[in-house]
This record gives C-alpha cells, sequence and structure tokens, in this order.
C-alpha cells in the first residue's frame, strides 16, 4: 500500500544576553502537533559563539522530538496488540 504524507517542522531559536540559547522545534502532521525542547549555555570563559549554541540546542530539541514521536510509535504498536519495541538509546546517558 503506497502513503505519501508531508509533515511540517518549524525551529525556533533564541538566545539571551546571559549566553543561553533556547530552541522549540514544532513538528505539524496534519492531525497531530508535537513541540520538543533543548538548552545550551556558554560557559562564562568560553567565547560566545552563537553557532554553536544554535546548534547544541537544536540538536537537543530535536532529539527531544524525536523521543516524543518514537514513543507514540511504540504505544501505537501496542495499541495493535504487538509487543513495544526494544528501546534504542538515541544519544546520551543510558536512560
Amino acid at each position: 500500500m503506497a502513503h505519501t504524507a508531508e509533515w511540517k517542522i518549524r525551529l525556533h531559536l533564541f538566545e539571551d544576553d546571559r549566553g543561553t540559547t533556547t530552541a522549540r522545534v514544532v513538528l505539524d502532521t496534519g492531525t497531530t502537533t508535537l513541540t520538543g525542547h533543548g538548552t545550551a549555555h556558554c560557559h562564562p570563559t568560553d567565547t560566545d559563539v552563537p553557532e554553536i549554541g544554535d546548534e547544541l540546542a537544536a540538536g537537543r530539541a530535536m532529539d527531544n522530538l524525536a523521543r516524543k514521536l518514537l514513543d507514540i510509535a511504540e504505544k501505537d504498536i501496542e495499541g495493535m496488540g504487538a509487543s513495544r519495541p526494544p528501546r534504542r538509546q538515541l544519544t546520551g546517558w543510558p536512560m
């Protein structure tokens, strides 16, 4: 069965004057909207490079969104009567 869909993603980045970058990524599937959040902090002794803060915050927001999307998919799989697939670790410390 062929299936085509288009999902829209918006990424918003904000940096304050204290070196903190926050990111919000919004996924719109047409029927559901999910939001992921991430932050990055520049250490006071480090050189402030906004692009690095953007990359870290955006990556963390997308990771947060990915985990939410995987959780929904796993619950949908269980709802179909199948067992939940083993949780794969994406990044970071073990869950």
